[in-house]
C-alpha cells in the first residue's frame, strides 16, 4: 500500500515501510510527539499532507531547547513534498523550526502566503532560516503579491 490517508491522533503506530504518501487530519491538535510517531512509523515517506486548524497545546515548549518534553527532532529523511496550506500557524512553525524538524534539501511546500508571512515575522525570523534554505519550491495559495524579502528568506526556492 503506497499511501495511508486521514491519520488522526488515534493512530496506534507501527511500521509501514512501503507507504510513501500520508495525510493527517484531525479536529484535535497534533502535538510534537505525534509527529515523532509518524516519522518513525513511515520512515520512507515522500509526501506529507496535513489539515488541522487547532493550535498545539504544548507550544510553550518551543521556548526551551533543553526541555526534555519536546527535545527529540523529527526526521523526514525522504520527504520531498509537504502540503501545509490548511493548518494553524503552529504546524508551519513545527516544520520550519530546525530544532523541531529535520529534512534534507529539495523540499517542495504548498502553503498559504499570509500564514508563512506571519510565522516568519514578515521574513525576518532567523531561527527558521535553516529549514527554509532547504526548500526548493514553494506553491502559494491565495496572495499573488509577495514581499521583496521573501526571495532572501528562501534563497534556493522557485516560487510559484
Amino acid at each position: 500500500m503506497p499511501y495511508y490517508v486521514e491519520i488522526t491522533n488515534n493512530f496506534p503506530g507501527g511500521l509501514y515501510q512501503y507507504v510513501r504518501f500520508i495525510s493527517l487530519y484531525d479536529e484535535y491538535s497534533f502535538e510534537h510527539e505525534f509527529f515523532i510517531k509518524i516519522s518513525q512509523s513511515f520512515p520512507f515517506m515522500e509526501k506529507l499532507s496535513l489539515i488541522n486548524y487547532q493550535s498545539q497545546k504544548h507550544k510553550q515548549s518551543y521556548k526551551s531547547i533543553n526541555d526534555n518534553y519536546n527535545s527529540t527532532i523529527v526526521k523526514y529523511n525522504y520527504l520531498v513534498t509537504l502540503h501545509i496550506g490548511e493548518v494553524h500557524d503552529d504546524y508551519i512553525e513545527e516544520f520550519l523550526y530546525n530544532t523541531k524538524t529535520y529534512f534534507h534539501s529539495n523540499i517542495g511546500i504548498y502553503i498559504k502566503y499570509k500564514s508563512l508571512e506571519r510565522v516568519t515575522h514578515n521574513f525576518t525570523r532567523d531561527v527558521l532560516r535553516i529549514n527554509c534554505a532547504k526548500i526548493s519550491e514553494i506553491f502559494f495559495y491565495g496572495e499573488k503579491i509577495y514581499c521583496k524579502s521573501l526571495r532572501d528568506y528562501f534563497p534556493c526556492a522557485i516560487i510559484h
